[in-house]
């Protein structure tokens, strides 16, 4: 078999490296053990605004334009609902910072993506009595739904192999590359947290993040908005919830824990008062990285062999727009964005 390309790991930042491929007519193969899995348990949410700190995400304008199309298109070839869109609200503390949140409204950057009215609180079964802001222009990717349909739709094209990555038996070629029966032009490993393990890439100053998530039950909460406070609550179907995420660099297992459980549950009781059932806990390992912008570039040995991770706690707005710098930086030289560029670690 001979393709353009070899793609490794099937989270958002290979479907994302994909979609660039059928739009440019190139043809792939991907492979994916489902060993990794932090994009299967990712809230999803895209969100311009870092909600902590009042400040704008790193190119969200950017991001945006290039995602949401992304998204749709996806939606439509497949069939499957993916794009939600729901508002952000964010639980104020304080008198301070609801005049933190009006001073950042003010800034250029921001006031396309901050309501400048306080939201009362009129639920209940809420513990708000400051109010909230609203995030405009915001959303969630059904990201569960979106690797399953995707690996669907793979299989029945043949152009998934659900094996094991063996790095030892990829042949290097003058014209590209060869592993088992497939020759390929190029290769991009997508593969997560998975790169530590790889021979090629496994000096990139990849930071496993472990996260964990709860899916709760709630019939009486009745809340259609994302709301983010101590933990960030984002409505489900059927008054579900989804309730995360914690943050672990010591443990790299995508075991759930008791820790995890407890420290959400305490976070999401200062929040809510009704009565709820925990229904459901899932980890995975975030790929990030020290200086939180992703890891995209050639390696510094192969000409033909590159790397598009590290997309962190973002992944589904920023997968889409690292993955057209790639492309465009393989087949079209054009020069990658010096912050995501692999070089400035290895050169």
């Amino acid at each position: 078999m001979k393709v353009d390309y070899i793609i490794v790991g099937c989270g958002i930042a290979g479907i994302s490296f994909c979609e660039q491929l059928k739009e440019n007519n190139k043809t792939f193969v991907v492979f994916d053990d489902k060993s990794q899995l932090s994009s299967t348990v990712a809230g999803g949410l895209y969100n311009p605004v870092v909600l902590k700190r009042f400040t704008s995400v790193w190119k969200s304008k950017e991001q945006l334009a290039l995602a949401l199309p992304m998204y749709q298109t996806i939606e439509k070839s497949l069939d499957v609902k993916l794009d939600y869109k729901t508002p952000v609200y964010r639980k104020f503390a304080s008198l301070e910072e609801q005049n933190d949140w009006f001073s950042a409204s003010d800034k250029p950057k921001l006031a396309a993506y901050l309501s400048t009215k306080i939201k009362k609180n009129t639920n209940v079964f809420l513990k708000a009595d400051f109010g909230f802001g609203e995030v405009l222009n915001t959303g969630r990717i059904d990201v569960a739904a979106l690797i399953k349909a995707y690996k669907a739709y793979l299989l029945k094209s043949n152009l998934l192999f659900e094996d094991a990555f063996v790095y030892a038996n990829l042949k290097h070629e003058e014209t590209g590359v060869e592993y088992l029966n497939i020759k390929a032009k190029q290769i991009v490993f997508s593969e997560g947290f998975g790169v530590t393990k790889n021979l090629f890439f496994d000096s990139l100053p990849m930071v496993p993040t472990k996260g964990e998530l709860l899916t709760i039950y709630a019939p009486d909460l009745k809340m259609d908005f994302v709301l983010k406070g101590a933990v960030v609550l984002i409505p489900l179907k059927n008054d579900n919830y989804l309730v995360g995420a914690t943050y672990d660099w010591d443990d790299t297992s995508h075991d759930i824990t008791l820790k995890a459980r407890e420290t959400l549950l305490e976070k999401l009781k200062a929040m809510i008062n009704c009565e709820f059932k925990v229904v459901n806990q899932v980890a995975g390992i975030r790929p990030t990285v020290k200086d939180r912008r992703p890891l995209v570039g050639k390696h510094n040995m192969y000409n033909n062999m590159y790397v598009l991770n590290g997309l962190g706690t973002r992944g589904v707005m920023i997968g889409p727009y690292v993955a057209k710098q790639l492309f465009n930086f393989i087949e079209k030289n054009e020069p990658l964005e010096k912050e995501v560029d692999i070089s400035r670690f290895t050169s």
